[in-house]
């Protein structure tokens, strides 16, 4: 016995010196210390390392682990487009080095990079030059705002510079051989969210919102484009639609590139630009580590607020969503704090919960009673990222911008069948009240049930049309018109009144400040809420299991009855 209890004490100390341990390697994997940037040297991009995201974020232990070190750094779009600003400045930096191959970024987010490297080359007198080798629509897009592309002569790369292509998944035969009866109410013949559940393929509103809004991408990405290179957007169109573009002396004869290097030729050149007689003394600044360098929190005792929707619009207090409850406190946090002048409204968002989003809507129309407020959309402004910020006094869009889907709906599904006909299951209900079962998900809805869900999604639209009838000062009608679940891109937003302007996260801060009544930005602290999430923050969130993938999502929207503002899909282009 005295043999077991000492075995029993020496197993919970290896556990509790495992544990610190553990948490020792993590903590010195959350406190990395600050980069030391060389004084002088070229500024190297390398989009396959870094993500443009909505804020900068910490590094995840756990994935720094997995990835022995090689972690993806995420930066803001704020933070990455001032450290541009601060590029320009310094003369320690001779030029941009920028490499977009495996780019990840949105192309939302990528758009307002493209603008701060176009002011980057006016501000500083420097180049930005680029090299390719695989290049696609979205990472070429991003490459021809430089002054100079290069292009790797080899064969046998993959070009995927074929415009913009969205595709829609459909369940709906499935789930039926599965017995999953997913009943849809909604309102809005464009709000396509349910379909993928009930339907094999697209409805005819489906796929002519979607056409127009690949057609409206691709129009202002060749516009760019073509205006970048010096060539016509018909000559760009001819060359994408007769798949032109197969070798990298296509490229060239296209226009697109303007020499094929080798690695040895593209070194020559880069020492050439910096003016060193060997590529050896070429000093190569990483960005992240510049970004993380210059990029500092001012200290202003003035503020200018930018509040990050970033996520779907969920009830409760989650940490990696916009919660309708743990926002309406930030709102209203930074609504009675003092040194707050103005706010932006930064929305990435593609809506979700009709109860959280008017929270979330009350606590923002309380302030703007209070501090003036304007919206800046990022890659999605939809369904409920619509719903809360169209009373800002100002809302500033990209052309990229996934917006509108004024709609709601409804999503019930029912498992009788699946429990009889697949599982051989029995379930009979025993119910108090007449309907005290209808969210049981074991039976269909009776047509009183029907019209009681009906009843509650004509309401919110009601309210929904109204409220953008109010915040945008159109007429109500023409609401329903341009709304009716259609999602428009920023490009065409502007034009019916849902979007004021073109304008990034930076044109909106100007502007916010200018309405506080000092333009000058040095004066100003900008500060980001919520913070961005703690290492310890992350690794909770995933070890609680708020970090979910595509098939969980789905099982979850499957699993119970739900109303929803909420965009259905989104277009992805990198």
């Amino acid at each position: 016995m005295k043999k077991f209890f000492k075995m029993v004490l020496a197993v919970i100390c290896g556990i509790l010196l495992l544990n610190l341990l553990l948490i020792a390697i993590i903590s010195g994997l959350a406190t990395p210390s600050k980069p030391t940037v060389p004084a002088e040297g070229v500024l190297r991009i390398d989009m396959s390392k870094i993500v443009i995201s909505e804020q900068t974020q910490e590094a995840d232990p756990m994935t720094m682990i997995q990835s022995r070190g090689q972690e993806i750094r995420q930066i803001g779009i704020w933070d990455a487009t001032q450290a541009l600003k601060a590029a320009a400045a310094d003369p320690g930096i001779k030029y941009i080095y920028l490499k977009t191959d495996g780019n990840t970024t949105g192309l939302a987010l990528a758009d307002e990079f493209r603008k701060a490297l176009a002011d980057y080359r006016t501000e500083s007198g420097n180049p930005v030059v680029s090299y390719i080798e695989s290049p696609s629509t979205g990472s070429y897009y991003l490459s021809s705002v430089a002054d100079k592309i290069y292009m790797a002569p080899h064969p046998g790369a993959m070009y995927s510079m074929n415009g913009v292509s969205s595709q829609l998944i459909f369940l709906g035969d499935l789930l039926k051989k599965l017995g999953v009866n997913v009943q849809l109410i909604r309102h809005g013949k464009y709000k396509s969210a349910g379909e993928m559940y009930t339907r094999n393929s697209s409805s005819a509103e489906n796929r002519e919102q979607n056409q127009r809004m690949v057609n409206s991408l691709w129009e202002n990405l060749a516009a760019e484009i073509a205006s970048s290179r010096g060539i016509s957007v018909e000559q760009l169109n001819d060359a994408v639609d007769n798949l032109k573009l197969c070798l990298p002396q296509d490229f060239m004869d296209c226009g697109l590139v303007d020499s094929l290097l080798d690695r040895e030729a593209l070194e020559e050149q880069l020492a050439v630009l910096a003016v060193v007689d060997n590529y050896k003394k070429v000093t190569m600044i990483n960005f992240a580590d510049y970004a993380e360098s210059r990029v500092k929190a001012s200290k202003a005792p003035k503020k200018l607020a930018v509040i990050y929707a970033d996520g779907q619009i969920v009830d409760g207090s989650e940490l990696t969503e916009v919660a309708g409850d743990r926002f309406a406190s930030i709102i209203e946090k930074v609504r009675n704090d003092k040194s707050v002048k103005a706010v932006v409204l930064r929305v990435n968002s593609p809506g979700g919960s009709v109860l959280a989003s008017d929270k979330i809507k009350h606590e923002l129309d309380l302030l703007k009673a209070e501090k003036p407020l304007v919206a800046s959309y990022g890659s999605l402004a939809a369904s409920g990222g619509y719903w809360i910020s169209n009373n800002c006094e100002k809302i500033f869009t990209s052309p990229y911008t996934l917006t509108g889907s004024i709609g709601v709906f409804g999503m019930i599904p029912e498992f009788s069948k699946t429990a009889s006909d697949v599982l051989h299951v029995g379930v009979e209900s025993v119910s108090s009240s007449k309907h005290g079962d209808m969210y049981s998900l074991m039976r269909p809805f009776d047509q009183t049930e029907y019209n009681y869900v009906l009843r509650s999604i004509e309401d919110i639209y009601d309210r929904f049309t109204t409220i953008v009838s109010e915040g945008r000062e159109i007429p109500k009608e023409d609401v329903d018109a341009i709304g009716q679940g259609r999602v428009w891109t920023g490009a065409d937003a502007i034009g019916i009144k849902l979007a004021d302007e073109y304008g990034t996260l930076a044109d909106a801060i100007a502007y916010v400040a200018d309405l506080a009544g000092d333009p000058d930005l040095a004066n100003w602290n900008v500060k980001g809420y919520p913070a961005p999430l703690t290492v310890m923050e992350q690794m909770m969130t995933t070890f609680n299991g708020e970090q979910e993938d595509y098939t969980v999502r789905i099982a979850r929207e499957l699993s119970k009855p739900r109303v929803l503002a909420r965009l259905p899909y989104e277009i992805k282009l990198y």
